[in-house]
């Protein structure tokens, strides 16, 4: 059931990429929309079917591929991968289906697509970990083509940067794995929750340490962010949908899995320094997205902001957090995508995001009142605002982590009261007062740019008023998720301790 999610967007992109060279354009636009509703119904099908008081994997797939170097194709999903199995089919057919018609090269384009989420279906998937960096690795070469092609002016320097960083998201990633299993004395690479702990500490946190700034890269945390703005800024509007909402999460999905899933002693004694560190992502996002003044920078920078929120939850390790830590990625994935939608038809019909040039897009007559009005309900699920996904999701991890880092806790709220202040400094600028000169006579938003946005802010309300819906899938595996639960500990108490 699992391969199927794999196979059908190869087999989409192999087709397109039989077609004739002179093929209508939009055909290669039909074809990677119908192997991608079809991935995601299938995946929509393996929801049926899922069994929400199991909290093991499901409908595990072990196939023997090169056992000389420990690899084996090993599949299966759980209620910690399910909710973003979910996220990604929608978001992936949200961003072909935006996609300008009339997009260069657009059998290549296409053909990029399917095979980037074919790589994030297998890394979420994985249950080899040599197979989850093969698929971990696969969505870096379409994301690059995708930034280095299809980008703005600087889409070079931008695909590089970001090409480089994750370069060695993967090395520190890799040198964890190959670490634990040879320290541990495996010869395979099969996920083994309790592997670790045959370990002395100080190897354990050094492993761990590895994966924890290897994730960190991709998230992004602070002081590893700085090709994420860039990216955004130069890749087109359906790229930077997957990037924020899907991609992103690789990174937290990969600290709860392999960070906390296989380290779980040692996570409790980094998880006060890992706190702190997001308190300080959370805080300098905040307060760098005042400061911009493209509309697609501030995004991004949120996008810093909210990540924060997942990595306290994921510090705190307690079920209740770790729920929420899978609750704030799933609702920041709506609401990021949702915005850069947003900011995508606004610079299509203004030919700008500068906040210093767009003024009154609110404007019923000559504006646009439509994409004002969902970017208001976007801004509103951004800050937390009752009745809104983004509400849910921040409450969880509030309280969830108050008992354990209050003081962190407190800090990062303090992040969500800045995330109102420049959203609303960018909703002011942009959707209110008088038209601006620069932009009257703007060309109307048909029902193709509308509905993505649409789709995405009827879900942001539902997940708002209904979260048990989304949140049941998860509680039986968060609620089993860590092996051994110890109590938190110092580092120095712990390295006194093993150095005995």
């Amino acid at each position: 059931m699992l391969s199927a999610l794999i196979w059908i967007p190869i087999l989409g992109a192999i087709i397109i990429g039989l077609l004739p060279q002179k093929t209508d354009p939009n055909r290669f636009r039909i074809g990677a929309i119908i192997a991608i509703a079809l991935s995601f119904g299938w995946t929509m099908f393996i929801v049926t079917q899922f069994d929400i008081t199991s909290p093991t994997l499901q409908f595990m797939e072990s196939i023997p591929w090169l056992d000389s170097i420990g690899l084996t194709y090993q599949i299966g999903v759980d209620g910690l991968s399910l909710p973003l199995l979910v996220l990604n089919g929608l978001l992936t057919w949200i961003a072909i289906y935006s996609s300008e018609k009339s997009v260069s090269r657009p059998r290549l384009y296409y053909i990029l697509l399917l095979l980037l989420n074919t790589g994030v279906v297998g890394a979420f998937l994985a249950d080899n970990l040599l197979l989850f960096f093969l698929f971990y690795e696969l969505e870096l070469i379409p994301l690059y083509l995708l930034i280095a092609i299809w980008g703005g002016e600087k889409r070079a320097y931008a695909a590089t940067k970001f090409l480089i960083y994750t370069a060695i998201s993967g090395i520190l990633i890799l040198a964890a794995f190959l670490g634990l299993t040879w320290l541990s004395g495996r010869t395979d690479f099969n996920y083994q929750p309790l592997l670790s702990q045959v370990l002395p500490m100080s190897q354990q946190l050094i492993l761990l340490g590895a994966i924890i700034i290897g994730f960190g890269i991709k998230i992004p945390l602070f002081p590893f962010h700085t090709w994420l703005p860039d990216a955004h800024v130069e890749a087109s509007t359906p790229v930077s949908v997957l990037l924020a909402g899907v991609l992103l999460k690789l990174g937290t999905y990969g600290i709860l899995r392999f960070g906390l899933g296989l380290f779980p002693e040692a996570w409790t004694v980094l998880a006060p320094l890992m706190a702190n560190w997001a308190v300080v992502s959370v805080l300098y996002g905040a307060f760098t997205a005042i400061a911009q003044t493209d509309m697609k920078k501030m995004v991004a920078y949120s996008s810093i902001a909210h990540m924060g929120y997942v990595l306290l939850a994921a510090a705190t390790a307690t079920p209740l957090s770790l729920l929420a830590a899978i609750f704030q990625m799933v609702s920041h994935g709506l609401i990021s995508a949702l915005l850069f939608l947003l900011v995508g038809v606004v610079y299509q019909k203004t030919g700008t995001r500068n906040l210093d040039t767009l003024r009154g897009l609110l404007n019923p007559e000559r504006g646009l009142p439509l994409i004002g009005s969902l970017m208001v309900l976007g801004v509103m699920a951004s800050s937390g605002i009752p009745g809104m996904v983004g509400f849910i999701s921040e409450f969880l991890v509030f309280r969830s982590s108050f008992a354990v880092f209050p003081t962190q806790t407190l800090l990062c709220m303090i992040g969500t009261g800045l995330t109102a202040v420049y959203f609303l400094l960018l909703v002011n600028r942009v959707f209110f007062g008088r038209l601006s000169t620069q932009v009257l006579n703007l060309p109307p938003v048909g029902w193709f740019d509308r509905t993505p946005a649409m789709i995405l802010a009827v879900a942001i309300v539902v997940f708002g008023l209904q979260p048990a819906w989304m949140l049941r899938w998860s509680e039986t595996t968060t609620a089993t998720f860590m092996p051994t639960p110890t109590a938190i500990v110092s580092l120095h108490t712990v390295l006194n301790k093993d150095r005995q």
